[in-house]
């Protein structure tokens, strides 16, 4: 969650870092809609949490317009606080999560992914997913329920996954996902600064 100026500048940096590299410091005016969206969403997430003056709240309702502007053009539903730094979305395309689930760093995501609440009584955190860190979501993928998913896991294309898989670096997949191999994620990240 960002909740001071340093915290913007690292989620931005490492979201540009994961997306089109160090060579670039931001987007081209033309394209790069998800970088953009990305941009918004960090933004967004920082005036919402540590708006004090009368000109933070103006940036905010900017701030909120754009993400929504972004997030209709490319199909995405993404609330904020949800995503750690290094977010990669691939794609534009259909993208839900539910603004209760927390997923941690360097989450490498497809379109047609759908995270929500599942609908059992009693689960915990709303009954949303909690993902870790640096995990792949392929295409088609939905993950629903007071789930826990361990750091380094590659989750293959329409995966349905409904329950923890707590084993780090593994792949899982299918309907429902079940452990597919040993061999998780392999593009895993981290940045040191």
């Amino acid at each position: 969650m960002i909740k001071n100026k340093n915290d913007l500048k690292r989620y931005l940096d490492w979201d540009k870092r994961v997306l089109v590299g160090n060579n670039r410091t931001k987007p081209r005016i033309f394209g790069e809609e998800v970088w953009k969206y990305q941009i918004a969403l960090r933004k967004l997430e920082y005036y919402e949490n540590c708006s004090i003056t009368f000109l933070d709240k103006i940036k905010l309702f900017f701030w909120r317009k754009v993400h929504h502007y972004y997030g209709i053009l490319l199909g995405f539903d993404i609330p904020i606080n949800v995503f750690g730094p290094g977010l990669r979305i691939n794609h534009y395309g259909y993208i839900v999560v539910n603004g209760h689930a927390k997923i941690g760093a360097f989450c490498d995501i497809h379109q047609g992914v759908n995270i929500g609440q599942g609908n059992r009584i009693g689960e915990s955190n709303m009954g949303c997913p909690i993902i870790g860190d640096n995990v792949w979501i392929g295409p088609g993928v939905k993950i629903y329920g007071g789930i826990q998913i361990a750091d380094d896991i590659q989750i293959g294309a329409n995966a349905v996954v409904t329950k923890s898989f707590k084993e780090p670096g593994i792949t899982i997949g299918g309907v429902p996902a079940i452990k597919l191999s040993n061999n998780g994620n392999p593009f895993k990240r981290s940045f040191n600064n």
